[in-house]
């Protein structure tokens, strides 16, 4: 398997409601796989969504092509990460807000937690061959700038580890199946909520730095695929 080990940094603060608490909309320190998949949809086949017709999602649509490519893109991890809190005016449609309608003309605001601009994460990209992938990625609902660059990539061997490991990636359990875990977190997060800290006796990939060294290990499970945690059901 190819794998090419990346680091994102933000050039913009980065938005997207992970939870809505009142009039708070708080953005998770994690990134999910399928808005990095669409991000990266210029080079791995996905047409860019800047507009949609419909609000409803079509990840298994979109993603089935990328799964069938022998393409997959692993959520991201924070490495270094902080976040900014920006107040902003909310407008009359009801999706903003269940709050009753004032008899008195008072401007209603929100605050959004965003992480902020330096913020860096790392991902992984699994494909059968190389890609070429863009120096620049938007992310998030204000499309937010984001600077992608390849720490590391080459040709890695699928081993099962002597005892049980902590994978280096968070996992989204449509796409690896939880039941091959002996232990994990969970973080909730829409559209599906992610694993972390999780500890497997599976077969993995050692995508560290040395690829031997146990001091820079970072294990990826294999036969991550898009849905690929429904084969077999």
């Amino acid at each position: 398997m190819y794998i090419a080990t990346c680091q994102l940094t933000l050039h913009d603060n980065l938005f997207y409601a992970s939870r809505e608490m009142g009039r708070l909309y708080e953005t998770e320190r994690y990134l999910h796989n399928y808005g990095l998949s669409y991000a990266l949809g210029l080079t791995l086949g996905l047409a860019p969504h800047y507009f949609n017709a419909s609000q409803v999602p079509t990840y298994r649509e979109d993603l089935s092509g990328l799964a069938q490519g022998g393409i997959y893109v692993t959520p991201a991890r924070p490495l270094e990460y902080s976040f900014v809190f920006n107040t902003f005016k909310l407008g009359d449609p009801a999706y903003y807000s269940l709050t009753e309608r004032g008899t008195r003309n008072a401007v209603v605001y929100g605050r959004a937690k965003e992480l902020a601009v330096g913020s860096r994460f790392e991902f992984h990209i699994l494909s059968n061959a190389a890609l070429k992938l863009p120096r620049w990625l938007r992310l998030g609902k204000w499309m937010s700038k984001a600077e992608l660059r390849v720490l590391r990539e080459g040709e890695y061997a699928a081993q099962k580890p002597r005892e049980s490991v902590v994978l280096a990636a968070p996992l989204n359990p449509l796409d690896y199946q939880p039941a091959h875990l002996l232990a994990y977190d969970i973080v909730h997060i829409p559209p599906v909520s992610l694993l972390i800290n999780a500890a497997t006796e599976q077969p993995c990939y050692n995508v560290g730095a040395s690829g031997k060294d146990d001091k820079n290990a970072l294990y990826l499970p294999a036969e991550m695929s898009y849905f690929g945690a429904e084969v077999g059901q």
